[in-house]
């Protein structure tokens, strides 16, 4: 039973914060380096799931790992990207329209 209790607690969580919680999926597997539990949810859900800044995540994996402790085992939670959802491109990690490559900056850093 105590084995269980991690997946049991994240479907909890996670089944509180999505609005369809029938999508909600967890598989759990253990291996040398531990116990690791994977998620999926909704495309529409995942902001609720990773937060803003990804803090809503990170409070899950923390309360995943004390409830680890509780069982002696070390664990944690990796989230799948749904498939076909696109990742929105901020302006700072997303190149610029009028950037030519590597071959255009090397070309500018010559003429300096």
């Amino acid at each position: 039973m105590s084995e269980t209790r991690d997946v049991e607690f994240l479907e909890y969580i996670v089944k509180e914060l999505v609005d369809n919680p029938e999508a909600v999926k967890v598989d759990r597997k253990v291996d040398e380096m531990g116990v690791l539990i994977s998620l999926d949810v909704d495309s529409a859900d995942m902001g609720k799931i990773i937060g803003k800044s990804g803090n809503t995540a990170k409070a899950i994996r923390t309360l995943l790992r004390v409830v680890g402790m509780k069982n002696n085992s070390r664990v944690n939670l990796k989230i799948n990207e749904p498939e076909g959802s696109v990742r929105p491109t901020s302006q700072f990690n997303a190149p610029s329209e009028d950037a030519g490559g590597i071959d255009s900056a090397m070309e500018d850093l010559k003429s300096l």
